[in-house]
């Protein structure tokens, strides 16, 4: 087997991958971590390191696939299901998981631009008319910019992020030994919920699906172009891990002060800002807007890559471009309709999030099939290490989700 050639780390841009971050930081994740940290201090923290080295490893082999074989993630699934009855269930599930979710986390996206815009107290417009604007912006984007625009423009409102939430930590008082102890796995009383949530937004399954669409073309189907897409993962995914570890980090700092009322959002930051001055409910703001437009661009781009692969479009690029764009635009109006009418995305995009760390097995146990198929990946197909690797995580998210569905009917104490 051909050896994956060393990449220097200083050689290294923000590549295809700085995507992947840029889609699961979205208010959803600033929701679910800010809720992990008020409810349970550090104590889930270890939830996000799993998660992490999960999206990695997955993450790798999605664009492993796509590299080599040149397909997108929908194409080679499909193709490897000779199976009619299996490639239509496959087929199912991800259109579920794509176009259904998307559309539900379109909603928290929207709207959580717009309550990070009110924060920084961007002129006197309501919520719904922030919503509105960020939709149509979201709308504009997808219509007239070009890929490697957009993907620049994610790029930089990763690193925005990273200097909001990472940077926000020097604004406020952290307990570094109890960061420590959240480490080791545990579970506390009523907290498996929010640990697969804390999963699910994380290993996110249309950022397989993203993912693969992205690499195709940018690196050679050699040793050395992997090597150079491992590294762009690994950095890019640690990154968004230890983003979310932020605002789990900040939620618990903000945990003993009474809640506003106005939405978990709002609380923590005028609980940031009650405790460390106006600075700490600013960078959470910013924070909050990088996260919201970026998965705000990111899910409806993801939906329309994966439908027009799943509709025939992959080899037609007239055909292709006509329903990435209209799925694009379909998802991110129902997004804005709800962001709009103001129905509340919290209690959505949690379940969501939960749903998806229900369906990541199904999903990560397809991906690691396709992965070790010699006769498309030859020599680049999974070996024993990697398949170890992968079906550890199946595993994991499978227990964790088979122990959430036996608690919610008695089974399981």
């Amino acid at each position: 087997r051909e050896a994956l050639a060393p990449v220097s780390v200083t050689r290294y841009r923000p590549g295809p991958a700085m995507l992947v971050t840029a889609a699961f930081i979205g208010p959803g994740t600033v929701t679910a971590c800010a809720s992990a940290g008020i409810g349970f201090g550090y104590a889930l923290l270890w939830a996000l390191v799993f998660a992490t080295l999960a999206t990695i490893i997955l993450q790798n082999m999605a664009a492993r696939v796509a590299i080599v074989t040149g397909q997108g993630l929908a194409e080679a699934i499909l193709e490897a299901a000779a199976n009619p009855a299996l490639r239509w269930t496959i087929a199912a599930l991800i259109f579920a998981s794509l176009a259904i979710g998307n559309s539900a986390y379109q909603a928290g996206n929207i709207s959580g631009t717009a309550a990070g815009l009110k924060l920084l107290g961007v002129g006197t417009l309501s919520p719904a008319l922030l919503a509105l604007a960020t939709g149509l912006l979201a709308a504009a984007l997808v219509v007239i910019g070009k890929p490697a625009w957009l993907e620049k423009l994610l790029i930089a409102l990763v690193l925005a992020m990273s200097l909001a939430f990472i940077g926000g930590l020097a604004v406020i008082r952290v307990d570094w030994g109890a960061v420590l102890a959240g480490l080791v796995p545990r579970l506390p009383a009523d907290s498996l919920f929010t640990a697969i949530a804390l999963i699910g937004t994380t290993v996110v399954p249309y950022n397989l699906f993203l993912h693969a669409a992205s690499v195709r073309g940018k690196f050679a189907p050699d040793a050395e172009g992997l090597a150079a897409s491992n590294l762009d993962t690994g950095l890019s995914v640690t990154l968004g891990g230890l983003l979310s570890m932020a605002i789990v980090i900040m939620g618990a700092a903000t945990a003993k002060l009474t809640a506003s009322g106005a939405g978990p959002l709002d609380d923590i930051a005028l609980r940031l800002e009650s405790l460390f001055g106006m600075p700490a409910r600013i960078v959470f703001a910013l924070g909050l807007v990088g996260a919201g437009f970026s998965s705000a661009l990111t899910a409806p781009l993801a939906t329309g890559y994966v439908l027009a692969e799943m509709t025939g479009g992959a080899n037609d690029p007239v055909r292709r471009t006509r329903i990435f764009r209209r799925t694009a635009l379909v998802v991110i109006a129902i997004g804005t309709v709800f962001a709009f009418f103001a129905v509340n995305p919290v209690e959505l995009i949690l379940i969501a999030q939960s749903a998806n760390g229900l369906l990541l097995p199904i999903l990560a146990a397809f991906l690691l099939w396709v992965a070790a198929r010699k006769a498309s990946l030859g020599a680049f197909a999974n070996g024993s290490i990697a398949n170890l690797l992968g079906g550890a995580v199946v595993l994991v998210c499978a227990g964790l989700g088979a122990r959430l569905i036996l608690r919610s009917v008695g089974i399981w104490p």
